[in-house]
């Protein structure tokens, strides 16, 4: 794929280190190796996803494989024409949105952000005000029209919202990097600043029922960086306490629950954060979808 000279490393970053991590398309093996993100009975070809797809052409899970699978084999047009059905089959997945965004992007030869993609990001957005891949690439359109310091805000504000260790993280700091040295604009301290803010819920994020949780805002990750650890850590504890207690008496609330598991998993609490993935499925049944997305973006087994 050819990307035009417009719009510093952030273009090519967007084309080549993040296209498919970001996306979920992959997850570290035990082994360390990468291994494709899928359902245990998926078929084996992609003769054979495209005939289940066909054969059940209102399940988008079939559809998403089937994109899957040719995403990984570099087929980007016709991994968006399958993504395409799945958002057909599923208008409402802000994840089959985003994916479909980002095969589009990889599917163009001439444009780094093409307007079919960018609708798809902006979709995904509505969805999911926090969709990874859909904000990674919107502020790569910021870079791309020279509002680079713009740009690095939101990366920085996704790295803020980022799992330490998600798969995506040494590449979307690496980004930051590079267009703050191509641009001249200094990002050591607020990479730290992001860094330090990442253990601390933000109280924002502990609203009631129905609340959306959100990331920190600057300054947030102002007073985040001023506080000394010890007491980031006993914060973080306590926010997570409330939100764990509220949950008890307010079940259905998914985002509540995905919010939980990412908090324990940040503490380090993995066995809390299964836990948390298993409470709120059961509570949920119909999200089980999403309780997996998460899972798999957190590295929750």
């Amino acid at each position: 794929m050819r990307l035009p000279q417009k719009g510093t490393i952030a273009a090519l970053v967007a084309g080549t280190l993040l296209a498919g991590v970001v996306g979920w398309r992959v997850l570290s093996s035990d082994a360390g190796q990468e291994t494709v993100v899928a359902a245990a009975s998926e078929p084996a070809t992609i003769e054979a996803l495209e005939a289940a797809a066909n054969a059940s052409p209102d399940d988008a899970q079939g559809w998403q494989r089937l994109g899957l699978a040719l995403f990984g084999e570099n087929r980007f047009a016709e991994a968006a024409a399958a993504y395409e059905r799945a958002t057909r089959a599923d208008p409402d997945s802000p994840l089959l949105w985003s994916a479909l965004g980002e095969a589009r992007v990889m599917a163009s030869s001439t444009d780094p952000l093409p307007p079919a993609a960018l609708a798809a990001f902006e979709r995904a957005l509505a969805l999911d005000s926090g969709d990874a891949r859909a904000r990674y690439f919107m502020a790569v359109r910021r870079d791309l029209t020279g509002d680079h310091a713009g740009a690095i805000g939101e990366w920085l504000a996704l790295l803020a919202d980022t799992p330490p260790g998600s798969t995506w993280e040494a590449d979307l700091i690496r980004t930051v990097e590079q267009v703050g040295a191509i641009n001249q604009i200094e990002v050591a301290t607020r990479l730290a600043s992001a860094s330090a803010a990442r253990n601390i819920l933000p109280a924002g994020a502990l609203g009631g029922p129905g609340s959306q949780p959100r990331g920190p805002t600057a300054q947030d990750l102002a007073a985040a960086s001023a506080i000394p650890p010890t007491q980031q850590q006993e914060m973080a504890e306590g926010m997570v306490a409330r939100l764990a207690a509220r949950l008890e008496t307010q079940p259905q609330d998914v985002d509540g629950w995905i919010m939980l598991m990412r908090s324990y998993q940040q503490l380090g609490r993995t066995g809390d954060a299964r836990r948390a993935r298993l409470s709120g499925a059961a509570a949920n049944p119909s999200a089980k979808e999403q309780f997996d997305e998460a899972a798999q973006m957190l590295g929750i087994q």
